[in-house]
């Protein structure tokens, strides 16, 4: 993770949280208070982000000690303890929001993109992410995919090449838009293309193609493709994935299969912090 990235992260959401300070606590906690608090799991699911609620709370005040007490990425349960903080009163109030919004976020990611590794278990398919994040949160998004046991895909628009419908509006064809980017960058980097239909992953692959996404297309549409082109070019499957859906794609031996809901629309795991002891 990209610490000075995360810092200025950080940073942002709690000026955005404490534009002029804390008011209630500024004027109803005193400055001496010391707190115990745990950070309690209360739905079943996956951690992601410990690291970055500890840094939170560092960054609010470094006197506050943040201890993890379950593995970032494991399973946790209802009423688990996660991490045990220690430190002012005041710190610990003015961080707790932010923190937990990180945390519970992260986690919701992590929580769901474990269910669809689950679901394509015992085939040799893989989850990947897509770019359809939280504006600034990417970075952090897909670590939390990687924490759910998911494969990030591009983390950016510079990383590789894909080829889309609207890409190909204005080229023209897909052999067209292949051999355009191959005359400027050789053989740097990967080159996939997105299609809907056999005739389209031939052209691609002859075009030269290293990936093929496969989107919107159905089961049946899909078989062929892989008969034809499977061990020539990676194949992923992209469009409208559900749980169910992902175990059936897998079946057919599709190497990956993009998911954006696994960011796009996740829901946050249900985690509290608790306060155990003041004095």
């Amino acid at each position: 993770m990209d610490i000075p990235a995360l810092d200025r992260l950080i940073r942002l959401a709690l000026e955005e949280d404490l534009p002029h300070g804390d008011i209630t606590t500024d004027n109803l906690i005193p400055p001496e208070s010391i707190t115990r608090g745990i950070l309690v799991a209360k739905e079943k699911g996956i951690i992601a982000g410990l690291p970055v609620a500890e840094r939170v709370f560092k960054i609010v005040d470094s006197s506050i000690t943040f201890s993890s007490l379950v593995p970032e990425g494991s399973q946790v349960n209802p009423g688990q303890h996660l991490a045990e903080i220690k430190g002012p009163s005041r710190a610990i109030l003015k961080g707790e929001r932010t923190a937990l919004n990180f945390l519970q976020r992260l986690s919701g990611i992590a929580t769901q993109t474990h269910q669809f590794v689950k679901a394509v278990d015992g085939t040799k398919t893989q989850i990947l992410d897509t770019r359809k994040t939280t504006p600034g949160l990417r970075m952090l998004e897909k670590y939390a995919v990687r924490q759910g046991g998911g494969t990030n895909h591009r983390f950016s628009l510079s990383d590789m090449v894909l080829i889309k419908d609207n890409h190909l509006q204005i080229v023209g064809s897909i052999r067209q838009a292949v051999q355009q980017v191959r005359r400027h960058i050789g053989n740097q980097v990967k080159v996939e293309v997105e299609v809907t239909s056999l005739a389209e992953a031939q052209e691609a692959l002859e075009a030269g193609a290293d990936w093929i996404m496969l989107d919107n297309m159905s089961l049946e549409e899909m078989r062929p493709v892989v008969e034809d082109i499977k061990g020539q070019a990676i194949l992923e499957a992209s469009g409208n994935i559900t749980i169910e859906r992902a175990r059936k794609i897998a079946s057919i031996g599709i190497d990956y299969i993009s998911v954006g809901r696994l960011t796009h629309s996740v829901k946050a795991l249900d985690i509290s912090l608790e306060f155990s002891e003041a004095s």
